[in-house]
């Protein structure tokens, strides 16, 4: 396919007045699609149905001699930790086991840091106007949490490998006020990429200016391949403790696109130190989790080989859906140089990344044909892409074939802004 660049003025008119033609039909049919959030769908969640009645009447008691309905168990039942262990490649006596969100788990450690500090901090974090770095494109749930609280975000690219690693080692290194960095290390939200060993290894011995800098480690994804092989992610926990940081990461985990998406378990998991006050703050903020849902997926899955198991069948409902954004992107948008896109191994989302300055009207545009999108800069902090160039894509929630006419109509919408921008070129 030429690309669009090369074609001359009347070729970009007699271009768009074909794609106009072929957007105001998808107008015409009055969608109502919803790509907007990486939920998943439906028939996911039937596949753990039996979770909501694999509980005796008769048999509320955890293997430990534990009666889940009761008070206690402020870090979660042992074979729970023994279980989160295995997800998060942790010791069971590193695990806090938490409810059902692991967003309010990294919601609650921020808070805890600023109004307490962390083992190592001189001061609460409040008091010394802390900033994090954020990797970008990235998570919006975890930029609404700084932005909320009036934590500094400042953006770092990520690449193949993970974050810029020279730009993250110059900020953290010159500056005693970052004292965070998101990541998601494996399948990232919302590129894919999973870290390289020589990016974990460069954030586990980095020498940073504060000593009680966090790494907040949001391993959502790590049991969330989309095909056999798994895209092997190196231990930021044993890293860090082999560089003599061990009280650096944080690392965070959930069932909650393994489960039921409102009604998982959720676990952090870290050094003793780090445990021990997450514990402290704990034990004023709660008599104990919901140990009854901790029961339930003990007795679903049983163990990690249950989970994995358990994960095959959700790849098998939404890979041909990943490989629908992909294929249509390739047939529609392929050698055109307008946009790329990435092919995931695993996780929830496809990025796609337009012409610069494009972003937002292929957005609106979808919208007005009835396809409604992330917003544009949703994946940068404060919801401002510099470049307006990336869309986050979620093909989760929809059937296939929903999923398949909406890629078909981003596409025209992402050629009819790419002709309109090119055509104003000077």
């Amino acid at each position: 396919m030429t690309e669009l660049q090369k074609l001359s003025p009347d070729e970009l008119a007699n271009l768009r007045s074909q794609l106009q033609a072929e957007y105001e039909g998808y107008k015409s049919r009055n969608l109502k699609l919803d790509m907007t959030r990486g939920k998943p769908a439906s028939s996911q969640l039937d596949l753990a149905n039996d979770l909501s009645v694999i509980l005796d009447a008769k048999d509320f008691t955890s293997t430990d001699g534990t009666d889940v309905r009761n008070y206690g168990g402020l870090d979660g039942l042992p074979e729970m930790k023994v279980l989160f262990a295995e997800i998060l490649s942790a010791p069971p006596k590193s695990v806090v086991v938490g409810g059902n969100s692991s967003l309010q788990i990294m919601h609650d450690t921020v808070v805890r840091a600023l109004l307490h500090g962390v083992p190592g901090s001189a001061a609460p974090w409040q008091t010394q106007k802390p900033k994090f770095l954020c990797p970008v494109p990235g998570y919006d749930r975890h930029f609404a949490i700084c932005q909320h609280h009036g934590i500094e975000m400042i953006n770092v690219e990520m690449n193949d490998e993970g974050p810029d690693m020279t730009a993250v080692e110059s900020l953290v290194a010159g500056d005693a006020s970052v004292k965070g960095i998101w990541c998601v290390p494996k399948y990232s939200n919302p590129t894919g990429v999973t870290y390289s060993d020589g990016v974990v290894q460069r954030l586990s011995r980095m020498p940073t200016a504060a000593p009680d800098f966090r790494i907040f480690w949001d391993n959502a994804y790590v049991v969330h391949d989309l095909y056999d092989t798994s895209s092997p992610l190196q231990n930021i926990l044993d890293a860090c403790r082999d560089t003599g940081n061990e009280n650096r990461p944080l690392v965070f985990g959930s069932t909650s696109k393994i489960s039921f998406a409102g009604a998982g378990v959720a676990a952090m998991a870290s050094s003793d130190a780090n445990v021990a006050d997450c514990k402290r703050h704990l034990s004023i903020q709660t008599i104990g989790p919901d140990k009854t849902s901790q029961l339930r997926h003990l007795r679903f899955f049983k163990d990690i080989a249950g989970i994995k198991n358990h994960m095959k069948k959700h790849a098998a409902v939404i890979r041909p859906k990943f490989e629908a954004v992909s294929a249509i992107f390739k047939e529609q948008l392929g050698g055109l140089g307008i946009a790329s896109w990435t092919t995931p191994r695993g996780g929830y989302f496809v990025s796609l990344d337009t012409l610069q300055g494009c972003a937002a009207r292929v957005v609106r545009l979808a919208e007005d044909a009835g396809v409604k999108l992330t917003s544009a800069g949703a994946t940068f902090p404060y919801g401002k892409d510099p470049s307006d160039r990336n869309i986050r894509i979620a093909p989760t929630l929809p059937p296939l074939q929903q999923v398949e006419l909406a890629m078909q109509v981003v596409t025209v919408c992402v050629k009819l802004a790419s002709v309109d921008k090119l055509s104003h070129r000077t």
